[in-house]
């Protein structure tokens, strides 16, 4: 009886010690993947950073090539 319930004892810790290892591997594994998403959005970032600053040297050229026809149009008009 008493080996019965040192058994059960050993059956008990032996399952909880193999939870707590398949809990600490599953938080591994999400950690990794936070990693890959975090990673993911650093990339995604860089690339609108990128495009917004190509779409503001091309808004700036625009703006100077229009605000250079407005001068030369308007001192036309004043003559």
């Amino acid at each position: 009886m008493v080996a019965d319930l040192q058994a059960v004892t050993l059956s008990v810790i032996a399952g909880t010690l193999l939870a707590i290892i398949y809990s600490l591997r599953l938080l591994v594994l999400l950690e990794r993947r936070m990693a890959r998403i975090d990673e993911n959005l650093l990339l995604i970032t860089k690339r609108v950073i990128l495009e917004e600053a190509k779409i503001e040297r091309e808004e700036t050229q625009i703006e100077r090539a229009l605000g250079l026809r407005s001068r030369k149009a308007g001192k036309k008009k004043r003559k």
